[in-house]
């Protein structure tokens, strides 16, 4: 972390959230529950549904598919958001083209960053994009609680939570902290990145989150010349998974060379080809998502 960032951190230490430390004002009274190892799940504030986007496996499209669901859940009338938990190696910054540090506002919450009409935080904001976070498990989850309950989302329909590999602190937390409507995983077809995938089936059920189904990404590449379809990664991996958890599944994202341009470029599939077969993929699974949350676009509601 650069000297110029350290410097605008200590001018900021009475003002910005991750540099005060936890809020001391508006948070329910559950100390009493957190000494006995009971934390208190609670709603982000301002927003309707909550789900989390996981694969307990770096790697395997997460990101992109947290970022692509966000943005078709705002071309369908939603007000959408999507909020970065990997503190680490945060990837929503550069999926969504946006730089810079968050405003505040009077109340010192940040002030989400907004692109192609979906707002969004990520710790990638707040550090140097080249910086490492060498952090301890304690600031880490400091930092986390903040970007929990102290964003400004201003009203949302729905809010994508992309969660980092793994199933440690930092999901532990989440699933413990807030009330999730829901998880979604996310997997390659291959037998490697399926036992991953299967611990964070697991985890969700342990701490008794609604799994909403699970996504295939990768699953098909169609040769642009000679328009052979091959599956690399195998080819029914998930579905297999699914059948032998009882967990729907959502469907295939292909693997496709214009999926990862579109990323690295900052302007994600379903905003880049919005009439193209891949962008129909997360579309339609973002449809699947909204009906199980009973999500409503925002022009019907009192309708």
């Amino acid at each position: 972390m650069s000297a110029r960032r350290f410097s605008i951190l200590r001018h900021l230490q009475h003002e910005n959230p991750l540099a005060k430390g936890l809020p001391r004002s508006g948070a329910p009274p559950q100390l009493a529950r957190m000494q006995r190892g009971l934390p208190q799940r609670r709603r982000i504030k301002d927003v309707e549904k909550v789900i989390a986007v996981s694969s307990a496996k770096g790697g395997v499209g997460k990101s992109t598919l947290s970022v692509n669901l966000a943005l078709s859940f705002a071309q369908a009338g939603r007000r959408s958001g999507v909020l970065d938990a990997d503190i680490f190696g945060p990837s929503i910054p550069k999926l969504l083209n946006l730089s810079g540090e968050p405003r505040l506002t009077k109340d010192n919450q940040l002030i989400p960053l907004q692109n192609y009409g979906v707002k969004s935080m990520s710790m990638g904001y707040l550090v140097d994009q080249d910086a490492p976070v060498v952090w301890r498990g304690l600031m880490v989850m400091k930092a986390l609680q903040q970007l929990l309950h102290e964003v400004d989302w201003g009203g949302l329909d729905i809010l994508v939570l992309d969660l980092p590999p793994g199933t440690g602190d930092t999901q532990l937390t989440i699933t413990q902290q807030i009330v999730l409507d829901g998880a979604v995983i996310v997997s390659t077809p291959q037998d490697i990145a399926l036992a991953d995938a299967v611990k964070g089936i697991n985890m969700f059920r342990k701490v008794n989150v609604p799994i909403l189904g699970m996504v295939q990404n990768m699953s098909v590449f169609t040769c642009p010349n000679c328009h052979t379809s091959t599956h690399i990664f195998g080819s029914e991996g998930v579905p297999r998974a699914c059948n032998k958890h009882d967990i729907d599944f959502l469907g295939d994202v292909p693997l496709h060379a214009s999926i990862c341009g579109d990323a690295d470029r900052g302007r994600p599939t379903v905003v880049a080809e919005p009439h193209s077969l891949r962008a129909k993929a997360f579309n339609d699974i973002a449809e699947q998502l909204s009906s199980k949350l009973g999500t409503t676009r925002s022009g019907d509601a009192g309708r």
